[in-house]
C-alpha cells in the first residue's frame, strides 16, 4: 500500500489561503458591505497579517523572491495599472475635457500642498533634512484609486454620495497616481545633482520624457483600440469576452511599453483609459457586465493580503530613529492635516464640489495605499543606482514609514463608516434609516435590493446636467401624491411610491420631493 505524502508548502499554501478567504468573504459579501459597511480591503489587510511572518507564519512572501522589494513593485505597478484603467473608463463621456477646471484645482494646487505638508510631517516627526523629507512625502501625496474604488462603489457611496463628487474623485485618484513622479524626482534631482541643472534636468527628463509623452502614448493608444474595437464589433469580427477584456489587456500592453522606453506607465493607462471610452460606447457597453467590479474586488484583497503580510514590523524600533511614538504621531498628523484642510479652504474654486459636505467627504477619503508603496520602492531604487550620497537615510527608512501610514489609511478609512453609521444616524438628503430601507425591500428579489439595484443604474451622462443629485432630493410622502418643489403633483398609483418616482423619472434641478415618515408603512415597493 503506497504512502500518502502531504506537502504543506507557499506554492500549495497560498492559494489555498487566499482562495479560501475570497470565497468565505464571498458568501456573506451582502452583509459586510450593505450592513456592516466594511472596507474588503481593510479585511484583507488584517488576514494578511494573520497568516503572515508576524503571527501564523504561514505565508511568507519575502521568501518567495531574492529581491522581495521588486517583486513587491511589480506587483503594485501592474494592480495599479488595471486599477487606473477601470476609473478612466468608467468615468462619462469626455469627462476630462467636461471637469478640466476641478482637475487642475486638485491635481497642482492641492496636490502640491499635500506634498509640502507630508514632508514638512516626516522631516519634524524623523528630525530629517527638507529635501529627504520631500522624498518621503512624495511616496504619500497621491490619493490610492485602489481605495478610492474601495470607498466610491457600493450602497453607502452610491446613497449618500453625489455621482458628481464619486467621478471626479475617481479622476482624481486615477490621474494624480502618475502625477507623482515630478514630485518625487524633483526632490531626488536636487539631492543628486542641485542648483540649476537639477530643475533643467527635471523638467526634460520628468515632465516632457515621462509626463508628456506618456500622455500623448495614452491619448493615441486608446484612441487607435476604441476605432479598432469598434470596426472589429460591427465586423462582426470579436465576441463578448474578448470585447470586455479589451481595456484590461490595452493596460497590460502600456505598462509592457511604457516600462521598456522608462516613462510614466500609470498615467498612460489612465489617460488611455479616458480616450477608449472618449464616445462612452465602451462604457455603456460594458457597465451591467459587473466585469470591471469583480476585476477591482479581486485586485484590491489580493494586494492587500499580500500588504498585510509584508509589513515590516521589526523595523520600528528606536535604533533607527523609527520608535512606535514617532510612527504613530506621523500617522494621525498625516492622516488629519495633509488633505482635509486644504480641500475644506479651497473647496469653493472646485466646481465639483458644491458643498461643505461634499468637502469634508473628499478632504477625509483621499486614501493613500499600492501607489505609496510603490513609489517608496521607485525611491529605493533610484537611490541605490545612483548611490546618492546626499540622500542620507531616505533608502533605510522610507519604505517602514510609508507601509505605516498606508496600514493607518486602510484601517481609519475602512472604520470611518461603520463608526459613523454606529455613533449617529447619518444625515443626508435622503432621510431614509439603514433600517426602515432594509425592512422594505426584505420581499423584494434579491436583484432589486438596494445594493445590486442601485449599482446597475445606467446615467445618461448627456442629461446629467438635468438630473438631481441623489444627496439633494428631500423627501416627504402622502399616502396619496408626492409633492414637487416646482408646484407639480404626481398622483400615485397603486403599489408605487415616491422613491420610485425618484428612481423611475428624470427630475429637474430645481426639483425637490418630501418624504414624510409617518407615512411610510403606506410605501411599499422601491
Amino acid at each position: 500500500m503506497g504512502e500518502i505524502d502531504i506537502h504543506v508548502e507557499q506554492p500549495q499554501l497560498v492559494p489555498a489561503l487566499v482562495g479560501g478567504f475570497v470565497l468565505v468573504l464571498g458568501h456573506c459579501s451582502l452583509i459586510t458591505k450593505e450592513r456592516l459597511f466594511l472596507s474588503e480591503t481593510l479585511l484583507a489587510m488584517v488576514y494578511g497579517i494573520i497568516i503572515g511572518p508576524s503571527v501564523l507564519k504561514w505565508v511568507n512572501p519575502m521568501e518567495w523572491s531574492s529581491n522581495d522589494k521588486q517583486l513587491t513593485q511589480e506587483f503594485s505597478r501592474y494592480c495599479l495599472a488595471i486599477e487606473v484603467m477601470i476609473a478612466g473608463v468608467t468615468l462619462p463621456k469626455k469627462y476630462l475635457f467636461k471637469e478640466w477646471a476641478s482637475l487642475l484645482m486638485l491635481l497642482f494646487p492641492i496636490m502640491t500642498l499635500m506634498w509640502i505638508i507630508s514632508g514638512s510631517i516626516i522631516k519634524f516627526a524623523f528630525s530629517l533634512p527638507f529635501l529627504q523629507a520631500l522624498a518621503i512625502g512624495a511616496c504619500v501625496a497621491p490619493t490610492d484609486p485602489v481605495l478610492a474604488n474601495a470607498i466610491l462603489k457600493g450602497v453607502f457611496a452610491e446613497t449618500h454620495v453625489p455621482l458628481r463628487l464619486r467621478n471626479i474623485l475617481t479622476a482624481e485618484s486615477g490621474a494624480n497616481d502618475g502625477l507623482g513622479y515630478p514630485f518625487l524626482f524633483f526632490a531626488l534631482y536636487l539631492m543628486r545633482i542641485g542648483g540649476g541643472k537639477a530643475i533643467g534636468t527635471w523638467f526634460y527628463a520628468t515632465w516632457a520624457y515621462q509626463i508628456i509623452l506618456s500622455i500623448a502614448i495614452g491619448a493615441v493608444s486608446g484612441f487607435i483600440a476604441r476605432k479598432s474595437l469598434r470596426y472589429a464589433e460591427s465586423a462582426g469580427w470579436v465576441d463578448r469576452e474578448s470585447f470586455l477584456l479589451s481595456s484590461i489587456t490595452l493596460a497590460l500592453m502600456l505598462v509592457g511599453l511604457c516600462t521598456i522606453i522608462g516613462t510614466d506607465d500609470i498615467l498612460c493607462c489612465f489617460v488611455a483609459g479616458n480616450s477608449f471610452t472618449w464616445d462612452d460606447w465602451f462604457r455603456v457597453e460594458s457597465e451591467d457586465t459587473g466585469l470591471q467590479e469583480i476585476l477591482n474586488g479581486f485586485l484590491s484583497m489580493s494586494f492587500f493580503m499580500y500588504f498585510g503580510a509584508v509589513i515590516p514590523w521589526s523595523s520600528y524600533t528606536s535604533a533607527n530613529m523609527l520608535a512606535p511614538w514617532r510612527i504613530v504621531v506621523t500617522v494621525i498628523a498625516i492622516m488629519v492635516i495633509r488633505r482635509l484642510p486644504i480641500v475644506m479652504a479651497l473647496y469653493k474654486l472646485i466646481p465639483a464640489i458644491k458643498r461643505w459636505r461634499d468637502a469634508l467627504f473628499a478632504g477625509w477619503f483621499g486614501p493613500i495605499g499600492v501607489s505609496a508603496i510603490f513609489y517608496a520602492i521607485e525611491t529605493i531604487k533610484q537611490i541605490e543606482e545612483h548611490s546618492d550620497s546626499n540622500a542620507g537615510r531616505v533608502a533605510q527608512i522610507v519604505y517602514p514609514i510609508v507601509c505605516s501610514i498606508v496600514f493607518g489609511s486602510v484601517l481609519v478609512h475602512g472604520v470611518t463608516i461603520p463608526f459613523v453609521l454606529m455613533g449617529k444616524r447619518v444625515k443626508t438628503g435622503i432621510s431614509i434609516s439603514a433600517t426602515s430601507l432594509r425592512t422594505q425591500v426584505t420581499n423584494a428579489p434579491l436583484s432589486e435590493k438596494l445594493g445590486w439595484f442601485s449599482r446597475r443604474r445606467r446615467i445618461n451622462e448627456e442629461n446629467d446636467k438635468d438630473l438631481v443629485d441623489e444627496n439633494e432630493l428631500t423627501f416627504t410622502a402622502t399616502p396619496q401624491t408626492a409633492h414637487l418643489g416646482t408646484s407639480e403633483s404626481i398622483e400615485s398609483q397603486p403599489h408605487s411610491s415616491a422613491i420610485q418616482l425618484a428612481t423611475d423619472h428624470r427630475l429637474p434641478l430645481s426639483s425637490s420631493i418630501t418624504i414624510d415618515n409617518t407615512n411610510a408603512d403606506h410605501i411599499k415597493d422601491i
